[in-house]
């Protein structure tokens, strides 16, 4: 205890709640004052782990992040404000957590976490919480942490669906022991192409807060070993049992990889098909009088927020069934919110012998940013 950090006049105020818990108290929240966290991602997740680990009083809190606040972000990342959009999300979260709590410190990584800097940033810290939201870099994240010997606290949302865990290889499974091979690129939809319920962030990142914060005091039972997953529409928790896998490629017993260049050999690369086409591309075509065939395969509620004019809705689940309503040697150009489900669609029609068909890039959320800015994005 002659190691921790003392707490001023004003923290003691500040956090007199957790001093009156027993299983905090003063050592404890000097524990947490010298704790040293990396937050990676400052989007849905990252929003409530870090207010709730500033309000906390982790004494340093890193954050790692390289894109810019966007409206579509708001209904779900509420670290940030409206006022936010348009700038760097570390920049905008940094100032929050300040302000919530100019006790700690916030450093800022304004950085894409990747093979190069994961190691190096990893070592300035306890332990990490993964607030990713795509698959390559939620890899790297378990595979640069099982390297350093770090905890990852995952946690992941998709629709009304989240999952937490606490990821500890010297003491118990990783992600790759449940997930040994990242999924195709483009196989899995992401939040922007199959939606999300915002206060499902709100409830994931809490429990993420709950597991990091738990780890530092070193009281109750973590979710090491354990899979927590949350039905929003049914309010169900569900406790899986996972445990270490001995062929595990990066935490068993003869790993593969050994590196994080490894790591991202191993990520599935992005594939990218014969025939793409770019918003700017399209508009020239449609400008030039020669407009191809426009197949949307969204649902029929995304077309009413927008839709290309003049195109043929056959949402995804339906094509296979109906794709006899269309000409194989007709010029068709598919799309979609962002590119995923046209790049299904067109590779299928391409198997089923439609030789002319092209994927819109960036679907129709390019085609509003690049071409019609007056067509609202959702």
């Amino acid at each position: 205890m002659a190691n921790l950090p003392e707490l001023s006049k004003s923290e003691i105020t500040r956090y007199s709640r957790h001093l009156l818990l027993e299983e905090v108290g003063e050592e404890g929240q000097k524990r947490l004052k010298q704790a040293r966290v990396l937050i990676i991602g400052m989007g849905g997740l990252g929003s409530p782990i870090s207010l709730y680990l500033a309000a906390a009083g982790i004494g340093t809190i890193g954050i790692v992040d390289f894109d810019t606040v966007d409206l579509t972000n708001l209904q779900r990342q509420i670290v940030h404000s409206t006022e936010s959009v348009g700038i760097k999300k570390t920049a905008s979260a940094s100032t929050r957590l300040k302000a919530v709590n100019p006790e700690i410190n916030v450093v800022v990584h304004e950085q894409r976490f990747d093979a190069e800097n994961a190691l190096a940033l990893l070592e300035k810290y306890d332990m990490v919480l993964d607030g990713t939201d795509n698959f390559q870099t939620r890899y790297l994240v378990n595979d640069a942490c099982v390297l350093a010997g770090k905890p990852n606290v995952y946690g992941s949302i998709f629709r009304f669906e989240g999952q937490v865990s606490v990821f500890y290889a010297k003491e118990g499974p990783c992600y790759r022991c449940i997930y040994p091979i990242p999924p195709e690129a483009n196989a899995v939809p992401n939040c922007a192409e199959a939606g999300v319920l915002g206060v499902l962030a709100g409830v994931i990142g809490s429990l993420q807060a709950t597991e990091a914060i738990k780890l530092i005091l070193g009281k109750g039972k973590s979710l090491l070993g354990k899979l927590l997953v949350y039905d929003a529409l049914e309010m169900t928790f569900d406790r899986l049992n996972i445990t270490k896998d001995p062929n595990c490629p990066v935490c068993g017993k003869n790993p593969t990889i050994t590196s994080l260049k490894e790591s991202e050999i191993l990520c599935a690369a992005e594939e990218k098909l014969e025939e793409e086409i770019s918003p700017t591309e399209l508009a020239k075509l449609i400008e030039g009088g020669r407009k191809p065939f426009l197949l949307d395969v969204r649902s029929e509620m995304e077309r009413n927020i927008c839709h290309l004019e003049d195109s043929t809705l056959i949402p995804l689940p339906e094509l296979e069934g109906r794709l006899s309503e269309l000409d194989k040697d007709t010029n068709i150009v598919v799309y979609c919110h962002a590119g995923v489900r046209s790049y299904h669609a067109a590779s299928f029609m391409r198997k089923n012998g439609f030789k002319n068909v092209s994927n819109l890039t960036g679907g129709i959320t390019a085609w509003a940013m690049d071409v019609d800015k007056s067509m609202p994005i959702y």
